[in-house]
């Protein structure tokens, strides 16, 4: 008999079960101790989400604000800075960082549609003085347009190159020749929209007289200490006229 069940050891009896490990053998180990109350085995497999991982203590926290510890006055800095530390703080908690996101992602959205609608009162506000402003401010405004701003920054960046190529030949003599070309693109400009050569000469003669004027009288109050000695009143005039010819090419209808 013992030599029997020697052979074996999963023997059935009427008060053993047929195998008396408790398990079937899966080939993995796993560890199961034992309830001090209830007696019933309790596996590493049934723990909650998360293992260790702390818990956001605002979980359900109606208000963003409050949720992220802000305060209602927050930049958006302080909203980036305080929904990465505490992503930092509860990482690993899928429902603490789920909250926390939410949170972050609400007071975004009510950001953004408060600086468009900022945008949208500012232009309003505009377009109301503008109505309520006397004839001869909406008859001036009647010859401004805003062109796109491809086209400002290349006629910008064209009277700078002027400016610039003036001032690198400062020494060798004034910029007639710089002053000229300049003259001649803002006329191809203007004729360009206007399509009347006569009305876009007088409106770039108008230009660079108006600068021309403008340059020589203020030119002369600016202090000598902040200017290079090399420049002469005739330059620093005609950079005042670039920016002149530069308005009248690029605003004006």
């Amino acid at each position: 008999m013992s030599s029997l069940l020697l052979s074996n050891p999963n023997l059935s009896t009427p008060f053993l079960p047929r195998n008396l490990s408790g398990h079937q053998n899966t080939g993995k180990a796993t560890f199961c101790p034992l309830s001090r109350r209830s007696k019933i085995p309790r596996c590493a497999v049934d723990s909650p989400y998360g293992g260790n991982a702390p818990t956001f203590p605002r979980l359900n926290v109606w208000d963003p604000y409050k949720r992220l510890g802000i305060s209602p006055y927050a930049s958006e800095e302080e909203i980036w800075g305080s929904r990465n530390f505490l992503l930092q703080q509860y990482a690993g908690h899928e429902r603490s960082e789920e909250s926390i996101e939410a949170a972050f992602e609400k007071l975004l959205m009510t950001s953004f549609k408060q600086r468009k609608k900022t945008k949208i009162n500012l232009k309003s506000r505009l377009k109301k003085q503008v109505e309520e402003s006397p004839p001869w401010i909406k008859n001036l405004l009647s010859f401004v347009e805003l062109p796109p701003k491809e086209v400002i920054f290349r006629r910008l960046f064209l009277f700078a190159f002027m400016g610039g190529w003036s001032i690198m030949n400062s020494a060798e003599g004034g910029p007639a020749f710089q002053v000229a070309v300049s003259l001649a693109a803002c006329i191809y400009f203007l004729n360009e929209k206007t399509k009347s050569l006569a009305r876009a000469s007088i409106i770039g003669l108008g230009a660079l007289a108006s600068g021309w004027v403008c340059g020589s009288i203020f030119v002369p109050m600016i202090p000598t200490f902040l200017i290079h000695p090399t420049w002469t009143l005739e330059l620093l005039t005609s950079l005042v006229a670039y920016f002149f010819l530069f308005l009248g090419c690029t605003f004006l209808k």
